[in-house]
């Protein structure tokens, strides 16, 4: 196998970005990105798992080039992103959450033409490209209708287009399935795993804090709490590893005192979350059915129970485990500059 072939596709090397605010004596730092390190293999299926506000947009950005680190180092096939940035940005594809990166007054396909010019195709070669993308994501009857006609889900598969446009090798995309109705989550989701990197060999590198996506796509998934890398493995090894084999939820109307369930013997962690009028208390331990009755009883009292599970761990439970923090978290402080 070549040098050429054995080179990571993406390497990230002590990455450090921090954020300023204020002058004078009210400037505050804010460290997003905190020593970073990655690497990611050609053709891999990667998956960056954390909450809100962990750095997950802020590392893209910077893999991206479009925000330069403060400190470290960050490889794409081999060259450095920021001395070889016109190099590595002709070889990066990148979808943004949460922004406006089309222009809703212009068509799918006029956006198309615009930003196949920006990327140097054009004649025959763009109109090929184009066609063949508007084909692939299912846009072919509305290609000539304005963007602002689109639904949430229509404008995705457009901004996935320009994505990848310029077939680039490495693809980043940042929460890809974020606001969008269930359909066309799943469609997107497939498109990822199923055309882009299995039939496609893409290497991808994907944010997201929802715990089914991360699961059902990736490869290896990188945990990232507050700006660090905690832990790479795979769903499965993440899983195996953790020390516990059950999880109790239970579902109860209003906000009750959970300090004594979550005090119940052999209880190894547990979280209590208050959303849309019920509580979700979810309680880790060897056997659920130990402490089932018990935790019924304590929770009766003054509060009805709408609903009762026991769980094999899943990846939200695992990352609770190992950063201490739920994946239903916002750790970015209302920061602006600090996205997820």
């Amino acid at each position: 196998m070549s040098d050429n072939q054995t080179t990571a596709a993406l390497e990230c090397l002590g990455v450090v970005k921090n954020f300023r605010r204020g002058r004078g004596l009210k400037k505050k730092i804010t460290r997003a990105v905190d020593k970073a390190d990655l690497r990611i293999q050609r053709g891999e299926l990667f998956g960056l798992l954390g909450p809100n506000g962990a750095g997950k947009t802020t590392l893209v950005r910077c893999i991206a080039t479009l925000l330069i680190p403060d400190e470290g180092k960050i490889n794409v096939f081999g060259r450095d992103a920021f001395r070889d940035s016109l190099w590595c940005r002709q070889r990066i594809g990148l979808l943004t959450s949460g922004e406006r990166t089309l222009y809703w007054k212009l068509s799918a396909r006029a956006n198309l033409n615009f930003f196949a010019a920006l990327y140097g195709l054009s004649g025959k070669a763009r109109d090929k490209r184009i066609d063949y993308l508007i084909e692939l994501l299912g846009l072919k009857d509305v290609q000539n209708d304005r963007l602002e006609r689109y639904s949430s889900g229509m404008k995705q598969k457009v901004s996935v287009a320009r994505a990848i446009l310029h077939d680039p090798e490495l693809i980043l995309l940042d929460e890809p399935s974020l606001g969008l109705d269930p359909q066309f989550a799943r469609f997107i989701r497939q498109f990822i795993k199923d055309e882009l990197n299995r039939r496609l060999g893409k290497t991808i590198l994907i944010t997201t804090h929802y715990m089914d996506e991360a699961d059902e796509l990736c490869n290896r998934i990188a945990f990232i709490s507050k700006g660090k890398i905690v832990d790479v493995k795979t769903p499965a090894q993440y899983k195996r590893d953790i020390p516990h084999t059950e999880v109790l939820e239970v579902r109860v109307q209003g906000q009750p005192d959970t300090t004594r369930v979550e005090k119940l013997p052999g209880v190894e962690r547990s979280t209590s979350e208050f959303k849309d009028g019920v509580t979700t208390i979810k309680l880790v331990l060897p056997r659920a059915e130990a402490v089932l009755s018990d935790a019924i009883e304590l929770l009766r009292t003054g509060s009805r129970i709408l609903g009762v599970d026991v769980k094999q761990p899943t990846l939200e439970d695992v990352f609770l485990y190992v950063t201490g923090t739920s994946l239903g978290a916002d750790t970015s402080e209302n920061k602006p500059e600090q996205a997820g």
